[in-house]
């Protein structure tokens, strides 16, 4: 069996309200609470258990979503009609911006909880096919 990623847990101030804002912009479902877990799955199988847990714990992450470019758009347009603030760097260098790093486009955005969210329609290295 090769080796798959099933499940990460997520601290939030408020797991079900930073499973709700992902679960939204992403266009995914918000699963059933088991135990003080929140989940979210993801097309690929995994699971976003979020987790409250106290502000001053939480250490703030990042986390990536492969999109098509139909799904980009989409969720590009929640991010923006939540008023969620957006960059198209990681370190909020080019606010309402969006980047077209390895030919797509991609954005960051910060959740609930102070986590680094970005979306991106092409991986990191992307090169056309035919073009190595």
């Amino acid at each position: 069996m090769s080796v798959h990623l099933n499940h990460t847990i997520i601290h939030s101030r408020d797991n079900r309200e930073s499973a709700t804002f992902l679960a939204h912009v992403l266009g995914l479902e918000v699963g059933t609470q088991w135990g003080p877990f929140i989940p979210v799955d993801t097309g690929n199988g995994v699971t976003l258990d979020f987790a409250t847990i106290p502000a001053e714990s939480i250490t703030p992450q990042h986390y990536a979503f492969l999109l098509s470019e139909a799904e980009f758009d989409v969720a590009f347009e929640r991010i923006r009609a939540a008023g969620a603030p957006y960059f198209a760097d990681p370190h909020g260098r080019h606010p309402g911006e969006i980047n077209h790093n390895d030919g797509g486009r991609g954005v960051y955005f910060t959740d609930p909880s102070g986590h680094g969210m970005e979306i991106i329609t092409r991986p990191y290295g992307y090169q056309e096919p035919g073009t190595e």
